[in-house]
């Protein structure tokens, strides 16, 4: 009876897990659909102004090749970003808390870069960029680059004081207590930079993508949607709406799932 017992745990925990994580977002999200086409139904708003899910799933059935194109497009800039952004924000939160000198000389650059609305630099970054692709990459790592850069200095720099004091009196080298100490002990704080850039990129990607207006076989989401507001084609345009929000629920799902398989045997964030 105890074995029956143990072996029917790992499968409720599991039901569990897949009710909070998959279920339960279905249910609000059949709810939500549900209540938008009872308003549509009842209000009799016309379908210029305010579709109805069937016309919405009826676009994306019919505009499913020129949709498709483009959440790939808008998808690649996104992930491409990211993970520039995840290898030049660990590198250089590696770099700053090697050398605090450095740290502070770079601050004021670092700071102004962060505040700066990525709509303002974007036109900038337009003129420069060698191709409208590049520019919106370009956008989409500046405002990636920071959350995880700072997030893995300060993980780096909260490493646990006795623990670094403890590889002194063993004669441990600043590589090393970098290592074993200081770069598991920011894991945390890299996985949280992480789901804030990975959403972070796709808004960036939009913004950049409405800069640089590209047409043609490289076009993404965001210029089929300013495409279907100009020809007032509200279906597509919320078609394109609903694959946005769709890619945005995807990067945090993946991000979370990295943050949960690095972290749930030792921190307690991930821990059930």
């Amino acid at each position: 009876m105890t074995t029956a017992h143990a072996k029917a745990r790992p499968l409720k925990v599991f039901a569990r897990d897949f009710m909070l994580r998959v279920g339960v977002p279905l249910v609000g999200a059949c709810v939500m659909i549900t209540c938008w086409g009872l308003y549509v139904e009842l209000s009799g708003v016309p379908p210029y102004i305010l579709p109805g899910p069937g016309t919405v799933a009826t676009a994306l059935t019919k505009d499913w090749y020129i949709l498709l194109v483009a959440l790939w497009a808008t998808a690649q800039t996104t992930f491409v970003a990211l993970l520039l952004a995840i290898v030049g924000g660990g590198c250089a939160a590696v770099v700053l808390v090697q050398s605090r000198w450095l740290e502070t000389l770079l601050s004021p650059v670092m700071v102004t870069l962060q505040v700066t609305p990525i709509v303002a630099i974007a036109p900038l970054i337009l003129i420069y960029a060698p191709t409208p692709w590049i520019a919106q990459l370009i956008c989409a790592f500046l405002v990636t680059f920071f959350p995880i850069m700072l997030n893995t200095l300060q993980g780096l720099k909260s490493a646990d004081r006795h623990h670094a004091d403890l590889l002194k009196t063993y004669s441990a080298s600043r590589w090393q207590t970098l290592i074993y100490l200081k770069l598991p002990s920011a894991l945390p704080s890299f996985f949280t930079g992480l789901k804030m850039g990975g959403g972070l990129a796709l808004v960036a990607a939009v913004v950049g993508e409405f800069a640089a207006g590209q047409a043609g076989n490289n076009a993404g989401l965001a210029f089929r949607l300013l495409e279907a507001q100009y020809r007032l084609n509200m279906p597509r345009l919320f078609a394109c709406l609903i694959l946005l929000a769709i890619l945005g629920a995807v990067i945090f799902g993946f991000t979370s799932k990295l943050s949960e398989l690095a972290l749930r045997h030792w921190h307690e964030s991930e821990q059930k």
